[in-house]
């Protein structure tokens, strides 16, 4: 979940290590630290808190080598001590990941006489990396992490050697070339501008970089080459661009990121068309709002095909007794495609015999690698821990694939639908409503059949970034339990897109109402607001739209509005407490 960076070459070390992180903050943002050779020694500067806490601590640092990493807590307290790098003896690391065995190997060198400075599990490596080096740290780097159970993308550097040492596994780990030497680092956003190509390290792989040269071994330490792709992220993607949040600006690019992934997705349609023919059963898995993509893609499926298809969150499939054949496709939905769950569930139900279908905004991912299919969601770089114009991805690009299997032709409306997004996107203000929710005890978000496949994602939204507590829940069930929750205090949230199951929503805002709490109401049905707009909180009437493309304009809605809540409370949008973009630890 951290972010980690490392270069080496003709240019200051410092300044590409800080700016690499403040790219990487999304990956967490708990602490930030950078390691750098000067003069033959080894400097650290590291401190809790967010990245722009370090620029002080590196104001006169010239190196041409350095590592850096962004944290995101597991094991230990967010502090000074805690924040990466970790060293002894003259080598310093960064690591993203879990090390699984790390209080066993940590009790061996207590009893050898190691003293721990911190409360990580990453210490560790650098210990067994000190006391393995003799003149070698990339042949060290291999020796230590053949100790290590666990996920882990490791950079290291040593004061007697000019070189980054590098392994990864089950941890997303890229290296570049620039202009100016070699680069390295979690993800691509932190390479934009320096390299226009990267490779993508494998599994088990260990790498040494030097300022002219990289080279790439497999576990048992032969030479391999790994395949240069294009990095598709864009210095002038990753700028505010006179927003105040990327959350804002990202909500605003989701007409954009609907219609891009419409446009790449016929490169897929054929592929995708055959790999779900034939299926008999259909398993949807991701975490978070990917999850909340899925209950869509769901209704897509069943709807279209008529083909059986069940939803469940990675982190509960992963572990539970799965009867797979031949005849089950799996769709795992990740932005990240690093998702350490979705991707573990992704190999165990192919390792069954399920042909598994990646969703996934990032083309060079570890979940691509396992997949028999991808279906990119091209949205770009999200920035924003909490995910928008990602889940309009996903909803479009299983709303395709559904239509792909079915045999339908052309888009079935998508394509004109990113004009009308934008069009709802400049017409509605919840900031009266984001207000109201601000200042509420709880806030529950209701709908029926499509619709409350949306009221999770929105009450997760604003769950996210403005810590204020409520439910997403279908409004059928609100009378058996959930009302005894409702009074004055409270908000309830409806989304009524689905004209079928409209009026038994509409009981259920009754229901709310007569037991004084405040109603909001989002519909794009007239019978609706006939009932329900003059006794309402807030009312938003959406343009209408055949009810499969509805969740993609109600969602919209839904994020502008915790975005406002997040801002009406003082909150930061785009980096919420205690949260990482990219959960690549389980």
């Amino acid at each position: 979940m951290c972010g980690i960076i490392g270069y080496i070459g003709g240019g200051n070390a410092a300044e590409v290590v800080y700016r690499g992180l403040k790219r990487l903050e999304y990956r967490g943002y708990d602490s930030a630290g950078g390691a750098f050779v000067c003069d033959g020694r080894l400097v650290i500067a590291k401190k809790e808190g967010k990245v722009e806490k370090l620029s002080p601590l590196l104001e006169g640092v010239r190196a041409n080598i350095g590592i850096g990493h962004t944290r995101w807590a597991t094991h230990g307290v967010p502090s000074d001590v805690n924040a990466h790098p970790h060293s002894a003896g003259g080598i310093a690391i960064v690591h993203n990941g879990i090390i699984e065995n790390y209080a066993e190997l940590k009790n061996k060198l207590l009893d050898e006489g190691v003293i721990f400075r911190s409360d990580t599990d990453s210490e560790v490596i650098a210990h067994l990396l000190a006391r393995a080096y003799k003149g070698d740290l990339t042949g060290a780097l291999a020796e230590t992490v053949g100790l290590l159970k666990g996920s882990y993308a490791i950079m290291a550097i040593c004061e007697r050697e000019h070189i980054i040492s590098l392994a990864c596994n089950k941890s997303p780990l890229i290296i570049g070339r620039g202009d100016d030497g070699y680069y390295c680092a979690s993800d691509e956003p932190a390479l934009a501008g320096y390299c226009p190509d990267v490779a993508v390290l494998q599994d088990g792989d260990i790498a040494e970089l030097r300022a002219d040269e990289a080279s790439v071994f497999n576990g048992e330490m032969q030479l391999v080459i790994r395949e240069t792709v294009p990095n598709l992220a864009v210095c002038s993607e990753l700028g505010l661009d006179g927003y105040p949040h990327y959350m804002s600006k990202e909500i605003g690019e989701i007409p954009a990121a609907v219609a891009q992934t419409v446009k790449v997705f016929g490169s897929v349609k054929q592929k995708i068309a055959e790999t779900l023919g034939g299926a008999k059963r259909i398993i949807l898995t991701g975490c978070g709002t990917a999850y909340h993509a899925a209950l869509l893609g769901k209704i897509y499926f069943e709807n279209m095909l008529g083909v059986p298809s069940e939803v469940e969150t990675a982190g509960e499939l992963r572990y539970k007794k799965n009867v797979v054949g031949e005849s089950v496709v799996a769709f795992a939905i990740s932005q990240s495609g690093e998702t350490a769950d979705t991707v573990e569930v992704a190999r165990l139900l192919k390792s069954l015999g399920a042909k598994v279908v990646a969703v996934t905004n990032s083309l060079h991912s570890q979940l691509t690698r396992v997949a028999d299919a991808v279906v990119p969601v091209a949205a770009g770089p999200e920035i924003c821990v909490a995910a928008t114009k990602s889940y309009s991805g996903q909803v479009a690009a299983l709303y395709l694939c559904a239509l792909a299997a079915a045999g339908t032709e052309g888009d079935g409306g998508l394509g004109a639908l990113p004009e009308t997004i934008e069009r709802t996107l400049e017409r509605t203000d919840t900031r009266s409503l984001a207000q109201v929710c601000a200042h509420s005890r709880g806030v529950y978000f209701l709908g029926r059949g499509i619709d409350y496949a949306v009221a999770v994602e929105g009450s997760l939204k604003l769950k996210e970034v403005s810590y204020v507590p409520g439910e997403g829940y279908p409004s059928g069930e609100l009378k058996h339990g959930t009302l005894a929750l409702i009074d004055g205090q409270t908000t309830s949230v409806f989304v009524i897109c689905d004209e079928a199951l409209a009026e038994k929503s509409v009981v259920a805002a009754e229901q709310v109402l007569a037991r004084g709490g405040k109603v909001a109401v989002i519909t794009c049905i007239d019978s609706v607001r006939e009932k329900l707009e003059n006794r309402t909180e807030y009312f938003c009437r959406l343009e209408k739209v055949d009810k499969f493309l509805s969740p993609l304009l109600s969602s919209a809605v839904l994020f502008g509005l915790a975005y406002d809540a997040a801002v009406a409370l003082g909150r930061d949008p785009d980096k919420p407490r205690n949260l990482a973009k990219s959960v690549t630890v389980e």
